[in-house]
This record gives C-alpha cells, sequence and structure tokens, in this order.
C-alpha cells in the first residue's frame, strides 16, 4: 500500500553503520544469533565485564533501564561478577533498588569496563549496579546473571541521572540512537533448552531479520517503549472496547515480559472472545487464569482450535493504523510433556492491573526496532515466526482511524515519583494558603488562632504508588 513502506534508519542501509571500530564501518551480520534463550525464562546476551574480563549472560529487557549484574553468589545463578577482581572497576558508593512487577534486587552502582563477543566492537565504560540482595529476581533454571535495561534514562534507578547502558554506547561507538530485537522461541517450548536464539542489533536495522516491510508506530512518551494501541480483533472480531481502556494506564513493549498483558477488562472480553470462538465448548477456568495447564495427546496439535488474536497501532500517519497479528501458535505455548503421550500447554496470555505489555509472547512473531532517534517503534514480520514451516504472525495495513478516538492515550502520567511528590506538596500547599485565607476572612482578628505544625493534618491520598514494571 502507499506509504507503508518506511526507511530505515540513517546509517542502516545494507546493514552497516557508523561505529567506532578500527574499519570504520559494523557488520550488523557479526551480530545475527547473539541471543540464547527462550520466552518462559528470557533471552540474553554474552558480555564480558572487568579487567580482565568475566564472562556472563545478560537478560536483555526493553521494560526497565538499569544494567545490574551478580556482585555475590547466589543459589539460583551459575556465575556473577566479581569487582575486587577487575582492576578497572570503580565503585560510586551508591546504593540502588529496582522492583519489577515479579521481584526486586538492592546493589552498589559503579563503573566499569563491558566487551560484547557477538555486539559492538571495542570496550565501552558503563554504569553498572552489582547485585547484593535479591528476591524473587534469580529463579531456577535460569541461565542468565544480570539484567540490561534497554528503555529510557526516566527509569533509571536512584535517578534519571544515571547513564544507560544503551546511551553510553551511542555516545562513545558514535552509533545511531537505535537498536533492534528478534527473538525466536516460536512453537517451541517455553522452557526449553535455552537455545533458541535471537539476535539484538545494536546501532541499527539487520534486513537479513525481517521480511516485507517495516511499520512503525509512534512512542508516545519516553520512559517504557509505550504506543498507543487503537483496537484489538479476536477471530477478526473487534471487541468493540472503548480505546482507551486498552492504553489503562500505558502501553508498552516490554522485552523483559514473559507474556502478553492485558488491562483486567480488556483480559476478560479476550478471553470471552476466544471461549466463544474456540471449537472448545467447555474449558477450565484456571487454564485462562494460568492456575492450570491443557493437554492432548502428543499427535493432535491445538492450535487449529483458537483464534487469531490482532493488535492495532497507530500509524505514523496519525490518520492510519496497521495491525500485528499472532496465530494462537504464539499464545497457546506447549510448555510440558506428560508420560509418552502428553503435550501441555499454557495460555500466553494474563491480566495486569496498571498495563498493556507487549510482552515475548508477541514479540517472538516480530523484528522489533526501537528507533530512539525518530521516536518510533518499528514491526516487521520475522522469518524465525515460524512453526511446522508456515509462518505464525503477521502484519497488515494501512488502515483507517475514523472509527477511532483521535487519542487513546487518556492522559499522560507522572513516572517518576518525584513528580508526584511535587505535584501533591505543591497542590497541598496552595490548599494550605487558600485555608488560611479563608480563615483570615471568616474569623474575627482577636479570635485568630496561632498555626503549628501539629495542626497540619497529612493526607493519605498523597502517597505515591511506584509505577514498576
Amino acid at each position: 500500500a502507499s506509504g507503508s513502506r518506511q526507511q530505515d534508519a540513517p546509517g542502516a542501509a545494507d546493514g552497516l553503520a557508523l561505529a567506532s571500530d578500527p574499519g570504520g564501518t559494523l557488520n550488523f551480520l557479526a551480530m545475527v544469533e547473539n541471543l540464547q534463550g527462550d520466552s518462559g525464562r528470557g533471552y540474553y546476551l554474552e558480555m564480558l565485564i572487568g579487567t580482565p574480563p568475566q564472562a556472563l549472560n545478560i537478560l536483555v529487557d526493553t521494560g526497565s533501564s538499569n544494567f545490574a549484574v551478580a556482585g555475590v553468589p547466589d543459589p539460583d545463578v551459575t556465575a556473577y561478577f566479581n569487582p575486587e577482581l577487575s582492576s578497572t572497576y570503580r565503585s560510586q558508593g551508591i546504593e540502588v533498588t529496582v522492583k519489577y512487577s515479579q521481584g526486586s534486587w538492592t546493589g552498589i552502582l559503579g563503573t566499569d569496563v563491558i566487551t560484547m563477543p557477538k555486539g559492538l566492537y571495542g570496550s565501552y565504560t558503563i554504569n553498572i549496579a552489582t547485585i547484593l540482595e535479591s528476591e524473587n529476581f534469580f529463579l531456577p533454571g535460569v541461565k542468565w546473571h544480570g539484567i540490561l535495561g534497554l528503555a529510557y534514562d526516566a527509569l533509571a534507578k536512584p535517578s534519571s541521572s544515571v547513564e544507560t547502558f544503551f546511551d553510553s554506547l551511542v555516545r562513545q561507538a558514535k552509533i545511531p540512537n537505535i537498536f533492534s530485537l528478534q527473538m525466536c522461541g516460536a512453537g517451541l517450548p517455553v522452557s526449553g533448552s535455552g537455545t533458541n536464539g535471537g539476535s539484538l542489533v545494536l546501532g541499527g536495522v539487520e534486513p537479513s531479520l525481517y521480511t516485507g516491510d517495516i511499520w512503525y508506530t509512534p512512542i508516545k512518551e519516553e520512559w517504557y517503549y509505550q504506543v498507543e494501541i487503537l483496537k484489538l480483533e479476536v477471530g477478526g472480531q473487534n471487541l468493540e472496547l472503548d480505546c482507551r481502556e486498552y492504553n489503562a494506564d500505558k502501553a508498552i513493549v516490554d522485552s523483559g515480559t514473559t507474556l502478553l498483558r492485558l488491562p483486567e477488562k480488556v483480559f476478560s472480553a479476550v478471553v470471552q472472545a476466544i471461549a466463544r470462538t474456540s471449537l472448545i465448548q467447555e474449558f477450565s477456568s484456571g487454564f485462562w487464569t494460568g492456575s492450570q495447564l491443557a493437554c492432548w495427546d502428543r499427535t493432535e496439535k491445538p492450535w487449529a482450535l483458537f483464534p487469531k488474536l490482532s493488535i492495532y497501532l497507530r500509524n505514523e500517519n496519525s490518520s492510519r493504523s496497521f495491525r500485528i497479528s499472532i496465530l494462537p501458535q504464539l499464545y497457546i505455548q506447549p510448555i510440558l510433556v506428560i508420560g509418552d503421550n502428553l503435550q501441555c500447554y499454557r495460555f500466553g496470555i494474563s491480566s495486569s492491573t496498571n498495563a498493556l505489555v507487549i510482552g515475548a509472547t508477541v514479540m517472538e512473531g516480530f523484528y522489533v526496532i526501537f528507533d530512539r532517534a525518530q521516536r518510533r517503534v518499528g514491526f516487521a514480520v520475522s522469518p524465525c515466526a515460524e512453526a511446522d514451516g508456515s509462518p505464525v504472525s503477521e502484519i497488515e495495513g494501512p488502515f483507517p482511524t475514523a472509527d477511532v478516538a483521535s487519542n487513546c492515550v487518556a492522559s499522560v502520567s507522572f513516572h517518576e515519583p518525584a513528580l508526584w511528590i511535587a505535584s501533591y506538596a505543591l497542590m497541598s500547599l496552595c490548599g494550605l494558603i487558600l485555608l488560611v485565607l479563608a480563615l483570615l476572612l471568616l474569623v474575627p482578628p482577636r479570635c485568630q488562632h496561632r498555626y503549628t505544625d501539629n495542626d497540619v493534618v497529612n493526607d493519605e491520598s498523597s502517597l505515591v504508588r511506584h509505577r514498576w514494571k
């Protein structure tokens, strides 16, 4: 369709980009298949940290902004970074805590040099947090030892003044402000051998990792990769919800989240639509909520029983949209084999209280371009998104947006706790001043009361809810 083809980012043509290696160019093919992992436990990149180098696997997470590694032994990690063994490590002495939708860690900020065997040529000095304590962060069976937060500095802890990993690369390696991600686990067990593979391309777009056109949607706000979702369809049928429901209170693209997470109202509508359009009459509610698996004979493929799921995103031309669709091979996920005959599956969609999250369930269908320079996220069909030789994802468009609101994002949310605190403090101060003025006007002078600190009542509504992933 006219106007649907988008240009690659500057420097990304023919798979080459300006970089700081001796040849003056960087071949993105060197980064193809530099990831390992699976959708159940995340995709990770090998990194060498410190002098002499210590090799660790680092989880790729576009939904947070700190670079952190295990800094002490942990029962659930097979390796950790020992800063005492690195001559280039410099501690900043700043304690940092990061909380996620599941798990948290506390560590100490420092700097050290890193190199990537299958990444950018050269070594770079990066802010790094060494994790000293954690809770439900490193889990049994994970094969990574740290996390690479690739979101914006607005989410960095303890403050946005901590330069992020990717910002450091852009500044030091002089690469374009763009990276792209392909995760290849479609139709494979979600906790398999951990060698499904994938690619993290730093500095541009690699043409061999996608087919067809790249479709771009604007980044609504630079903290998470927040996008605008216009509608959802199940089996080609519109859910007919107010489009603001899909963006409550944000819609983000997050490789560090396993499932497609939907706001509760949207989740209920999707489950009802899938149950109504699937060929299964009776289905356990535990399957939809994630507490039960569904099992079929290994000779059967249950995917034919379920419908296609489509997400409409606003195009760069705001009067147009495009849709990314995933087949059930991506959201009805094989997870366990029982005996010789049964293959069990889980539902790759869950409910969320504060976001729609396009996680690995959807991202495994696409090559996703995080074009920070032009403030947009691109989607293209991934050649590795196949099951039994057939594609399990598709992109179509453009479509008109006359049937949806001009803005489906309800309001810009405060994402820094400091902004919340400041705003409530200012409102409280204004309210207090107005109250005092009113009393001065209404109360006779001789009866005026001299206010003390003990008279001020704290308003509990000003307690701030941290917006974690």
